[in-house]
């Protein structure tokens, strides 16, 4: 069982953050699952565990420093294709697809999307 029941990150600016993560997480297999009323919008496998949302007080949306949110890619080549398309939809590079020295396998992208908010991707298969 997961620890979590989903994630959320805050977003100034909705459908932007709808098209860098369509983007983003659609490379590593996870899909729209529909909007959250009127200012958020879902994502996941076979429901909603990632959500990204305008701020309920109204105040703007902010990172957190130091704080990052990961993905399971299913293999390396995934990996890549979250990096390259979430490059392409507006986000901006925080660690290139190779491997990382934690572990002999881990393999992983880093991105920060429209709003900072730092995400990656992480494959922990043997090539």
């Amino acid at each position: 069982m997961a620890i979590f029941t989903h994630m959320v990150v805050g977003t100034n600016d909705l459908e932007r953050s709808k098209k860098f993560y369509n983007a983003a997480l659609g490379a590593i297999g996870l899909k729209s699952v529909g909007p959250m009323g009127a200012n958020g919008h879902m994502w996941g496998k076979e429901g909603p565990e990632f959500i990204v949302t305008k701020p309920a007080n109204g105040l703007p949306a902010t990172y957190a420093n130091g704080g990052t949110i990961g993905f399971a890619a299913p293999n390396r080549k995934a990996v890549h294709a979250f990096h390259e398309e979430g490059l392409k939809a507006g986000g901006t590079c925080e660690g290139k697809p190779g491997p990382r020295s934690f572990t002999p396998t881990a393999y992983a992208s880093y991105l920060r999307d429209p709003d900072g908010n730092k995400i990656c991707t992480y494959c922990f298969a043997a090539e």
